[in-house]
Parts: C-alpha cells; structure tokens; sequence
C-alpha cells in the first residue's frame, strides 16, 4: 500500500477540518493544520492567522503582515466566494484541491481568486515565529538526494523567487514522479492547476508579490527571500511530504 494512497485517504477525510476552526479558537488553528498538513489550505475560507500580526519580525513588519492577511488574502477569499456561488461550486462537498485541479474549465476569478486563496492559507504555515532550524529525516535526506545539499536547495529556491519576472510564487514540489522540483508560476497560479507547466503537490511556497514584501525591502527582492529562508516552518514542510 502506497504513502501517496495513505495520503489521499488522509485528505478525503480531513477535508473541512480547517473550515471548523474558523469558528473556534486561534490557539486550535495550528494542531489542526499540522495534523492534516496535505489539506492545510483547502477550505474555502479564510481561517485565522496563527500568530500575531508582530510574529515574525523583523522578517516581516507587522505593517506588511496586517495588510497582506486582513487587505489581499481576504479579497482572495472574498472573490473566491463569489466565483464559487456564480459558478456553482457547491463548497460543502467540494474541495478547492479539486476545483484548482480543474481550473481549465473555470473563469479567470476563479483561477485568480482560487489560487490567491489556496497559496496564502498555505503562505501563513510556511512560516514561523524565530529562527527556522535546517529539515531533518525523510526530508532532509531527499533535499540532498535532488539538490546535492541544503545549501545547494536554498540557492536553487532563492533563484526561482528571485528570477520570477513580475508577480508570482516559488514552489519546492514533490511531482508525479516522486521527485523533488524547484519551479515558479506566475501570478496566483500553482501547482496543483492543470494549466500549470510546474505540477505536483506544493510543499513550500514562497509568496513574491511585491506586497509581500515591498514596505519593508522596496525593491531588493531578494534580500526579502535571503531573510524570509530563516523563518521557514520545516515541520510543517516535512509533514506535508511525509502525507504526500
């Protein structure tokens, strides 16, 4: 019997878990989307950031981080609401991996809003309060396996960010073939859409829109990414390529 199996069973019956916690406390939000770190990202709405607004500074200044969750992802969730009524999606017995797996036979609002929403519910678990510690087991060994080395991986990562022309995400991705991928989509894309050239599942992001990052680093892109590699959460990382 397959991990990849194992997996997708795991995400059928989690699905939904992180619409309950939008209605219950902040301090439930993270063991929740740690326990079903494949779906984290797969409600149709907006859940709670799971730290203060201040977390991750300096990193990231609280101004940034305010306006990106409550301005731009809350648009995202808002419009993918919308979409969803117009297109009858019916959200309850959907899951947004499948409609975003489909994408090609949806309106450009739902391919924006869609993958605005997905990627950033994911975004706030890519990070975490302090200083990130390097990947450790099964992860660590397959990063050096495809990269040569952890440094040699956040070189590669760094690049695909920072090369990125425009407004987009880099992604470290586990593909069809089981093997670790280092890409970039443009815009709100990723992943998981079927009109994507990088496929697979996402299981690090980085957001480089210049929202992202432009009231505190202006226009130095990269050091924005340089500094946002030592926040990474690489538990949540590993769980979501432990269940994938």
């Amino acid at each position: 019997m397959s991990t990849h199996n194992t997996g997708r069973r795991e995400f059928l019956k989690t699905t939904g878990k992180a619409g309950v916690a939008a209605g219950i406390g902040l301090s439930v939000l993270p063991s929740l989307v740690n326990a079903s770190p494949v779906t984290a990202g797969n409600a149709f709405t907006q859940q709670p950031l799971p730290y203060s607004y201040t977390a991750l500074e300096p990193v990231i200044d609280a101004m940034t981080m305010e306006i990106h969750y409550s301005k731009h992802a809350s648009a995202y969730a808002k419009n993918l609401a919308e979409a969803c009524a117009a297109e009858n999606v019916n959200t309850q017995t959907s899951s947004l991996e499948s409609v975003l797996g489909t994408i090609s036979k949806y309106s450009t609002k739902m391919r924006n809003n869609g993958g605005g929403h997905y990627n950033h519910e994911l975004f706030w678990q890519f990070m975490k309060p302090g200083m990130s510690t390097k990947p450790e087991g099964a992860l660590a060994k397959a990063i050096d396996e495809s990269f040569g080395s952890m440094e040699a991986f956040t070189t590669q990562f760094s690049k695909a960010g920072a090369t990125r022309f425009g407004s987009g995400w880099a992604w470290l991705v586990l593909n069809n073939d089981k093997k670790l991928v280092i890409g970039s989509t443009p815009n709100q894309d990723n992943p998981l859409m079927d009109i994507s050239e990088l496929k697979g599942i996402p299981l690090l992001g980085i957001d480089v829109w210049e929202h992202a990052y432009y009231l505190k680093y202006q226009n130095k892109r990269a050091d924005y990414i340089k500094n946002w590699m030592t926040i990474v959460n690489w538990d949540f990382v590993a769980k979501r390529f432990q269940m994938a």
